[in-house]
Formats: structure tokens, sequence, C-alpha cells
């Protein structure tokens, strides 16, 4: 085996026809700070819909419980994001690209498949989102005027994404704040409505849901695009600033979100976000700050299911599977997909963290010394990842159904323990035969 440098791989001797890299590792010129991958991992999970989950989870538990739930769900995703965000900077690969070596040539279009699905339903999620809230602003009944601002801003976010990593990052610097100035304004009224801190603690829940379903939400939230972190810590000069933009990003970012949420839903009684802003007289200012916000994530979720389609098809540029993916997530849009978002996360909290567990599992049996070329791979499909990621889809699954520990920790922990075992076992057999 070939050993690479410490903190990337080898380079392909094909010169890739898209700057970004898609299907090739990023180069140490192209390399970018801590803070740029932070400010742009900020931007992405700093994510109104987010909100939306936040407001589902708050109105079901009290506010010490509902605080115990959110710590141990950040915990999940900040450690487990971390650890693909550290992969990335390590290889200079996308996540998917980077499933080849674990999953084999054939295997990793599965992986893409599952990526790029599930980014292609947030898009969808937050176009929706929009086109409600914009009904909701003006009065509309339905009909063909949601549709078009759906279609509008979804083609506005797909240029974004089509930019590039230049393109979000700069898009970060301008929406972020708008979507942390509404969620501080909605706490703030939240808190006056309610006499503060302490008046949280008082409140009793008006919904309800199971620990595991709560905690599996928070980590379904950004498990998806967690597990693609690595298309932007790839960027990273080294390993601790991928963590640390992680860090930031999903521990942060995402649970400051969720927390903001929770709060409004505890303090005025509802768990539907939108619902909560046109009773606190916000539909307008919120539609505004909400445009700025998922303007920047979908950008962010185009180019991961952009670079998905691009090692699916082994293509250098990952324009065209914007453009198609983005056609998808807008008809998603226009028949309603937001309207099952707890549901949703609920199952990417399930099927997508166990694929990381595969990935981290497979890379500290096989490949800490360094990886070889891409194109040296052989293996086609390799069930000695299939298999872990199978069995931990299954064990995360029946732990949600079953309320037993928390599902995705329990999916991580055995594709991870399973992926290592067996790929470890498979060295050992090919150094001896060697």
């Amino acid at each position: 085996m070939t050993s690479a440098p410490s903190e990337t791989a080898p380079q392909e001797s094909v010169e890739p026809v898209d700057p970004d890299y898609p299907v090739t590792p990023v180069p140490r010129s192209a390399r970018r700070s801590a803070l740029s991958i932070s400010v742009v991992l900020i931007g992405f999970t700093v994510f109104a819909p987010t909100l939306m989950a936040g407001a589902s989870v708050g109105a079901a538990f009290g506010f010490s419980e509902f605080l115990a739930v959110l710590a141990v769900g950040s915990l999940v995703l900040g450690a487990y994001v971390a650890a693909i965000g550290f992969l990335g900077a390590r290889t200079g690969l996308t996540t998917v690209v980077m499933s080849r070596y674990t999953f084999g040539t054939a295997g990793s279009k599965v992986v893409s498949l599952l990526l790029g699905g599930t980014q292609v339903g947030w898009y969808g999620v937050a176009v929706g989102s929009i086109g409600q809230m914009t009904a909701l602003a003006f009065g509309w009944e339905g009909g063909w005027r949601p549709a078009l601002v759906m279609i509008a801003v979804s083609a506005l976010m797909m240029l974004t994404a089509l930019y590039g990593y230049e393109g979000m990052y700069w898009v970060s610097l301008i929406s972020t704040p708008l979507i942390l100035i509404l969620a501080f304004w909605i706490t703030g009224r939240a808190l006056v409505e309610v006499g503060g801190i302490g008046g949280l603690f008082s409140l009793a829940p008006t919904a309800s849901m199971s620990w595991a379903v709560a905690v599996t939400t928070v980590v379904g939230t950004f498990a998806s695009a967690g597990t693609q972190a690595a298309n932007w810590t790839r960027f990273a000069r080294r390993g601790r600033d991928a963590v640390l933009a992680c860090a930031m990003g999903f521990v942060i970012g995402n649970g400051l979100m969720v927390f903001f949420g929770a709060v409004a839903a505890l303090a005025f009684g509802e768990g539907d976000f939108t619902t909560l802003l046109l009773g606190m007289g916000m539909i307008g200012w919120g539609l505004f700050f909400l445009f700025g916000n998922l303007w920047k994530s979908n950008a962010d979720a185009a180019y991961a299911f952009g670079v998905a389609g691009a090692e699916i098809a082994s293509s250098p540029r990952k324009g065209p599977f914007i453009i198609g993916g983005v056609a998808i997530a807008t008809v998603l849009a226009l028949t309603g997909v937001q309207e099952h978002i707890v549901g949703y996360l609920s199952w990417i909290g399930i099927l997508i963290p166990p694929l990381g567990g595969v990935l981290i599992g497979d890379w500290i049996a096989r490949w800490r010394g360094g990886q070889p070329p891409l194109s040296s791979l052989t293996e086609t499909v390799r069930w000695q990842a299939l298999v872990p990621y199978l069995l931990g889809a299954v064990a995360a699954w029946a732990s949600n159904a079953l309320a037993l520990g928390i599902a995705p920790l329990n999916g991580i922990v055995i594709a991870l323990g399973l992926a290592w075992l067996l790929s470890s076992r498979t060295r050992a057999k090919d150094a001896a035969a060697a």
C-alpha cells in the first residue's frame, strides 16, 4: 500500500474540469483556513427548518428535559461529524468519493444515492417552507402563485451551488446573520411571554414524543449533511482545522437553532413553526429572514447532491447533477414534502449515520497510513462494508421502534465496530497471502 502525506491524498494525473474537484483530491494549493471552513459550515447548519424541528421537539418536553435531549443529540451529532470532517481533510476527498475505498467502486454508488437523495429531500423541504410562508404572508389560498415563488427561489439557489465553494462562502457571510437575527428575536419575544428563563422551567409540554424519537430527530437534523461534511472540510489545511469547523457548525450552530425553535414552541404552545410566526405577527419579517437563510443552506444541499451525482457517473463536472436534483426537489416541494419533516428526519437518523460509521471503522482498520490513488482501486463491491451498514441500519431502526437507547448512536457504533473487525481481518489475510 502506498503511503500518502499526513494531510492530503496523492494527486491524480488528470486535472479535473471542475475547480471544486468533485471526484479528485483537493490539492494543497486550493486549501482554505479554519475560519473559512467554519464560516461555510456555520452557514450550512444555521438552517431555518432546524428551528421547525426544534419546535416539534420542544413542544413535547419540559424545558429541563429538553435541554438534556438537546445535549445528548448535539454531542452524538458533533462527535460523528467531526470524525467524518477529519477524514475529509486527511484525504482531500468528498464523502461519496471516499466511499469507493470502503464500499468498492460500484458499492459507492449506493452511498451516493442515499446521501444525494436525502439532500434532494432537504432542498425540497426548504423550498416548500418558503412557498408556504409566502402564501401566509400575502394571504394566498393555494393556487399557482406559491408554486411560482417556489420555482423562482429554487432556481436562484441552484445558481449559487453551480458557482461552487466560493459562492457558498460569500452567501454564508450574508445569510447567517439574517437567520440569527430572526432566531434571537423570536427567543426574546418568547422569554418576555413567559417571564424570563425561570418561566420556561415551569411550562408543561403540549405534545408527546419519546426520548428515542426526540434524540433521533436532533441527530437527524443534520445526519445526512453531517455525513457529507467532508465535501467542505476536504478544503481544510489540517485535520484539526476540520474538527474545529465541525464543532462550530454542528454542535454550536445546529444546537442553537434547535434550542431557539424549542424555546419559542414552549413559550407559545405551538409546535408548528410557520403557525407560530403567524400567531406572533412576524410572518412578513420571518419570510425575509427565512429566504436569506435558506438561500445558503439550499446551495449547500444542491452542492452535496451535485458531487454525489458526479461520483455516480464518474464525471469531473457536478453542474448537470445539480440541475437535475433541483428539478426533482422542486417537484417534491410543490407536492408538500415540508409537511412531513419529523418523520423524514427520523428516517434520516436511522439510515444515514451507519454509513459514516462504516467509513470511520474501515479507515481506522486500513487507511491510517495513507491511501493509494483512486485509479488503483479494483474491488467493485466490498461485502465487508455492506454487511456492517445493513446491520447498523437495522439496529438503528429497531432501537427507534422499541425506544432502546439512541438509535443513530447505536447504528454508528455497530456499523463502525463491524467494519473495523471485518476490514482488519481482511487486511491481515491479504498481508499473510502476500
